[in-house]
């Protein structure tokens, strides 16, 4: 029989880091019975003035070629009875560690000012990476909240390495300001991007639930300059945006009122749109005297937008979809053996009145594999082929082995 790829996660939260470190290494490693080749460790906030401890501790008990982590608001993991827990705002270390037969892994830590221009060629960001286009590789991602660079990284990764699944999320210290840390093999850094790139036989598979449905009907951007929309169907943006308010039901117009967010949709030309099809942004302001919308992403003409609405059931809604919509396109293939978890600050008990509803909802799906992950400052995952980074959504990678 082949070796088989194995992974395991354990959860602890124990108020002392000492115990908690030796906690979750002795769960993951009596998980495994073959040495791990990788491990990702996620880090509560509530530990901020011990991130520098964690490695040394680490290293103490645990061998492993290569490990990243990162410091999250919450943290993700999988308990003992094989429950996922979101555990926010309490002290708690989430590890993962993979075994991984006929798998190549890459390690990186890279700095903004690293970067090639976004005009250079492929092989600059190969170069930069390390790691060669063919076989296609998976990346894991974890970067700083204050990483001005990481939309020039996804760009430039989707760039050269076509085909490749780009998933993680934004390094958080739990409130404004606070501290946050990046872990690469045995270093604690605090600014830049760590990752991982995986080749060979593994697949990484992505559900992103941005958390939105859509309102009123599609719409074209007719005038634009960069970020602020100028016209929709040769219309005052701003006129029609009110006219849809008023069609609203009192509820969604109370909702409309801090919950706005405008869908682009992402292929041009695909005839009718639906819920997944768009790329969500934030609507960072009106010009009441020109009509004019302003939103947290370039725009030009020709592009098709869709208001959206974001609130618990719509972002509960989205995410059974999409788990739905998993599980009847991967009915033939090798089954899932763990999953990743990036979500957004923004969502957990904060929008759902109750903690563990994304991770149970997922677990109703994809049942008996470890989930580990942690609370993201911003989300990394991919929408239509494309890599971005996201706001109040959640990032599922789904890891399997690519042998029938």
């Amino acid at each position: 029989m082949a070796d088989q790829m194995q992974w395991a996660n354990a959860l602890s939260t124990h108020h002392s880091l000492e115990a908690a470190v030796a906690d979750v290494v002795q769960q993951a490693v009596s998980s495994l019975t073959a040495p791990a080749d990788i491990g990702l460790v996620f880090i509560s906030s509530a530990f901020t003035s011990e991130y520098s401890r964690l490695m040394p501790l680490l290293a103490e008990k645990l061998s492993v070629p290569v490990l990243i982590g990162c410091s999250g608001g919450g943290v993700i993991g999988t308990t003992v009875k094989g429950q996922t827990q979101e555990l926010e705002s309490e002290p708690a270390i989430s590890l993962t560690l993979a075994h991984l037969p006929g798998v190549n892994v890459e390690v990186f830590h890279i700095l903004t000012e690293e970067l090639p221009d976004l005009d250079s060629p492929p092989d600059a960001w190969i170069d930069l990476i390390g790691v060669p286009p063919s076989p296609v590789p998976q990346f894991i991602l974890l970067s700083s909240s204050f990483s001005s660079g990481i939309k020039d990284l996804l760009q430039g990764l989707d760039f050269a390495y076509p085909g490749s699944v780009v998933v993680g999320g934004q390094a958080s210290g739990g409130g404004m300001g606070g501290r946050v840390a990046l872990f690469c093999n045995n270093r604690l850094y605090r600014e830049g991007t760590v990752g991982i790139a995986l080749t060979g036989n593994i697949v990484v598979e992505t559900i992103v639930a941005q958390g939105c449905r859509p309102i009123g009907e599609p719409l074209q951007v007719t005038k634009a300059d960069r970020n602020i929309i100028l016209e929709l169907d040769e219309q005052v943006p701003l006129v029609l945006l009110r006219d849809l308010i008023s069609s609203l039901s009192e509820q969604e117009r109370i909702l409309a009122q801090h919950s706005l967010f405008v869908g682009v949709a992402m292929d041009g030309f695909k005839p009718s749109l639906q819920q997944g099809d768009f790329l969500i942004r934030s609507i960072l302001g009106v010009d009441p005297s020109a009509g004019a919308i302003a939103i947290g992403d370039r725009v030009r003409p020709g592009q098709r937008l869709q208001f959206h609405l974001r609130d618990a059931q719509a972002s509960a809604e989205d995410l059974e979809l999409l788990l739905k919509l998993y599980q009847n396109q991967h009915t033939t293939e090798p089954s899932a053996v763990a999953a990743l978890m990036f979500t957004c600050l923004g969502r957990g008990e904060g929008l759902y009145g109750k903690p563990n509803f994304d991770s149970e909802l997922f677990q109703r799906y994809l049942s008996n594999i470890p989930v580990g992950g942690f609370f993201c400052s911003g989300e990394i995952g991919p929408v239509s082929g494309s890599t971005f980074l996201h706001g109040y959504t959640s990032v599922f990678a789904i890891c399997r082995q690519n042998e029938c």
